[in-house]
């Protein structure tokens, strides 16, 4: 199975493309519109700030790729930025639009004064919402997620869903309870790195493109 890693010149695109190669698919870090398009999967990654992807998504054309291969139905992934990215608009800075793939916005931790310190960076864990219904018959067995599993996190920024059905997984951090993953048909995305979580992020990776 042949991934392909969107590369749009924001992060170390590597990491994920190594853990792939790892647990047995092919995968290449490209921004050529065909390669991602003849792909089989595709993850979006990413860190760092949303309008500064969001410009880079533009100018290396990239927007209409990453909808029109939504709209194939082949498995697609984004990780951190790149589930914020997927989002109607996002407050960090300008109020930047984001891809409106899924309607919501992205919020900064320093909205609530209890949430000390920011960034949220290291391990947490994960409560799993099972949204049963809105998941492709093929995920239903594939994508629950044990609760409690401890995935490795940074970012100063969450997402919140419009549709709460499409949330996933919840994480707390302080006392705020935010989204750290979403499903909806063909698209898994989470504010944590898989790449980056040891076996059990190996394992979503694996599950979410066999």
């Amino acid at each position: 199975m042949k991934i392909a890693v969107i590369d749009y010149k924001m992060s170390n695109m590597f990491s994920i493309n190594n853990a792939l190669d790892k647990i047995g698919f092919t995968s290449q870090v490209t921004s050529d519109k065909n390669t991602i398009l003849e792909a089989d999967g595709a993850v979006l990654p990413g860190v760092g700030s949303f309008p500064e992807a969001m410009k880079h998504l533009n100018d290396l054309k990239l927007i209409n790729v990453i909808k029109e291969f939504i709209d194939t139905g082949k498995p697609f992934m984004g990780i951190c930025l790149g589930l914020q990215l997927l989002f109607t608009k996002s407050e960090e800075y300008n109020k930047c639009k984001g891809l409106g793939i899924i309607n919501g916005t992205v919020e900064g931790f320093a909205k609530y004064p209890s949430i000390n310190p920011i960034p949220h960076v290291g391990w947490n864990t994960i409560i799993n919402k099972n949204p049963t219904n809105l998941v492709r018959s093929d995920q239903d067995s594939k994508m629950i997620l044990d609760n409690n599993s401890y995935f490795y996190f940074v970012h100063s920024y969450f997402v919140k869903p419009d549709i709460k059905d499409y949330i996933f997984t919840t994480s707390h951090y302080g006392n705020l309870e935010f989204c750290s993953s979403i499903i909806n048909n063909n698209i898994f995305a989470c504010q944590f790195h898989p790449e980056k979580s040891g076996p059990k992020g190996l394992k979503i990776l694996e599950k979410f493109f066999s």
